[in-house]
This record gives C-alpha cells, structure tokens and sequence, in this order.
C-alpha cells in the first residue's frame, strides 16, 4: 500500500468517523433545536416534569399577578391552551399582558412553569417572528382582537 492510499483511508475515515458523530449529535439534541414550544405544544407531545423548555406565547389578559417580592406570577396563552408560569425576578419593561413573550424554564409536578428567565418584546410592533408564526399557524389573529376561532366553541378556549 502507497503511502497516497493510506492518506487517503485516513481521510475517508476521518470523514466518516466526523459524519457519525455529528448524526449522533443531531438526533440527541432534535427536541432542543426548538426555540420555544407553545402551550399546546407542551400539552400534544406531553412535556414532562423538570424538562428544561422555553415556552412561547402570549401573555393572557388579567393574569399578571404580583407576588410577595419579585415573584409574579401569569399565564401564558396561544389562545387554544393556557400556562400558568411563575417568575422571580425583574421582567422586562416591556413585558405587559397580550404581548408575545418566551419564558425559559422548567414544568413542575403540578404543571406550574417555574421561568427563571423572561424575554418580552423590544417595541410595540415587535413579536419574536417564531412565535407570531406559531400562532398564525394556529390560526390565532395577532393584535387587540386576539383570539383562535376553535376558542368560540363550548369548551374550546383557553384549557390549563
């Protein structure tokens, strides 16, 4: 064997040793890619208790809650399902009720998100394109009027 071929089985499997990894690597992390999973999301693939997520939506009217501290407590909507997150810390100046929002954070046993960090929207016009296209993709109406046309029919609406 020249020493051309062996370069060249070395290179092939390099390349292939590379590729296998990288395949592995891919498949362990294909939920993780995700930026952010909707309430409905959560509740269809059935995401399990202290699974590290980042839960995106909207913040529902009249669900901002102060607590005792820096703990607030909302809800978070895609308008077909509800969660309720807890947070401690300071949000955002932006963050108000019926914006787009991503939370990070974990569901506890009782299905409280527990956030420990919260990303609201940068102006009035602004939401975090993946979110506005999960929601349009829901069928939701951005803006004032927000509501998904399934939420109209007895027992649609928003579920925890």
């Amino acid at each position: 064997m020249t020493r051309k071929q062996r370069r060249g089985i070395m290179i092939g499997t390099g390349v292939g040793v590379l590729s296998v990894a990288a395949i592995l690597v891919l498949f362990a992390l294909r939920d993780s890619v995700v930026f952010f999973h909707t309430p409905s999301d959560v509740a269809e693939k059935k995401i399990g208790a202290n699974q590290r997520i980042r839960l995106g939506g909207l913040v529902a009217e009249g669900s901002v809650k102060r607590g005792a501290g820096a703990t607030v407590g909302f809800a978070v909507t895609d308008t077909l399902k509800t969660i309720n997150v807890s947070y401690t810390g300071l949000l955002p100046d932006l963050f108000r009720e019926g914006q787009g929002v991503v939370a990070e954070g974990k569901l506890d046993a009782a299905g409280l998100f527990v956030a420990d960090s919260v990303l609201a929207k940068h102006d009035e016009n602004y939401m975090p394109p993946e979110v506005a296209k999960s929601l349009k993709e829901r069928g939701v109406t951005l803006g004032k009027s927000s509501k998904h046309p399934d939420a109209a029919a007895p027992g649609g609406g928003a579920g925890k």
